[in-house]
Order: structure tokens, then C-alpha cells, then sequence
């Protein structure tokens, strides 16, 4: 973006030195030939005020294209069926044990969903201990991850991320104080990471 800007301020600087080069010691018998440098001024300010433009849209437009929402509608997400992967990696037995971990994380997600629709006083938080070492966690996600390009790997990690940081923010969240019942706006903010977290898992293993 800061290149950008320089171009167009240095594009700018020119248009005004070669206005100046135009109409510098220009007669009042002259005004055929400065009128002829004010349109080539305005011409040349439009030709460039375009081309800057156009350098700073076209590679938003281009990373739009390439890292939008697409499929399942994960912002900054390539979609799946674009992946690159190496499949004999991904038939190997470790990423195989990562990928079933992962379901198993899902499943673990969709249990706490459960419980909180069922009671919104639930305590989740011994569930989310238990299922979600993070270390455990953090190395299923990464293993899974070897078997994809490193094109596809910046939506996958993208994916990670969020997986890893809203499972902690759960955990900050669903905690219960004794006697103090989990208000609507906790509650909220508890069912928002759950359903966030459920298609982000989902949408991690449309990539298998």
C-alpha cells in the first residue's frame, strides 16, 4: 500500500513538472499553445490517475479471488476442492491418526452443544480438559496440515488458528462460579464459540 501511494504521489509530481515544462515562458500571443499543455496536462493526469488506481485494486481484487470466503463460507479459506495434496502423505498412518483425532474433536464439540441446549447451566468445562489437550490438539492439526501445498496451508492454518484460540476463550468463558448462575450474555458468547468452533472443524475436514 505505502508503494502504491508513492507512485501516485511521484505520478502527481511529475504531472506538475511537466505542466510547468508546457507553460513556462508562454506569451499572451502563446495561449493556442498553453491551452494545448493544460489538455495534455489533464489528459496525462487522467492516464496516470487510472494507472494508479488500477495498481492498487487489481491485487486486492486478485487476493480477493484467491483467499474469499468460498464454499463452506470461511472468510481467508481456499475452497476444498481446489486443495493440493499429497496423497500418499495423507494416506500415511500419522496424518490417518490426526485426521481421526480431529473427529473426534468435532464429536467433543457437538457433545457440549448438546449439553448446553439441553441445560444452559451446564458445566462444559471438565469436557473441554479432557478432549482438548492442547498439545495433543496442536500437534493432530499440524500433522493433518503436512499433507497439504503450501497454498493450501494458508487457508488450513488460517483454520488452526481460530480452532486453537477459540477453544481457550471457550474454556475462559464456560467456567461457572458456585452459586452464580451463567447469564444470557455469558451464555451467548458460550453457544457462539461452540457453533464457530463446529464449522471451523468442519470445514478443516472437507480438506481430507
Amino acid at each position: 500500500m505505502k508503494f502504491s501511494t508513492i507512485c501516485i504521489l511521484s505520478s502527481f509530481a511529475s504531472a506538475s513538472a511537466f505542466t510547468h515544462q508546457k507553460t513556462f515562458g508562454v506569451s499572451s500571443g502563446q495561449k493556442s499553445v498553453e491551452l494545448s499543455a493544460q489538455i495534455s496536462r489533464a489528459e496525462f493526469l487522467q492516464t496516470v490517475t487510472a494507472a494508479s488506481l488500477l495498481s492498487v485494486v487489481a491485487p486486492q481484487s486478485a487476493n480477493a479471488a484467491k483467499y474469499g470466503g468460498f464454499g463452506r463460507g470461511s472468510a481467508g479459506v481456499t475452497d476444498p476442492k481446489d486443495k493440493i495434496v499429497d496423497d500418499e502423505i495423507l494416506a500415511s498412518e500419522s496424518v490417518q491418526a490426526s485426521l481421526s483425532k480431529i473427529k473426534n474433536y468435532l464429536s467433543a464439540v457437538e457433545s457440549m452443544q448438546a449439553a448446553i441446549s439441553s441445560d444452559t447451566q451446564s458445566n462444559i468445562v471438565p469436557i473441554i480438559r479432557k478432549e482438548f489437550d492442547f498439545v495433543d490438539l496442536r500437534t493432530a492439526l499440524n500433522t493433518f496440515n503436512t499433507a497439504f501445498d503450501e497454498e493450501t496451508q494458508r487457508g488450513t492454518d488460517r483454520l488452526i488458528r481460530i480452532i486453537i484460540q477459540d477453544i481457550d476463550e471457550l474454556e475462559v468463558n464456560a467456567k461457572l462460579k458456585d452459586g452464580i448462575p451463567r447469564s444470557e450474555k455469558r451464555l451467548a458468547v458460550v453457544t457462539g464459540k461452540l457453533t464457530k468452533l463446529s464449522k471451523a472443524f468442519q470445514d478443516l475436514l472437507a480438506f481430507a
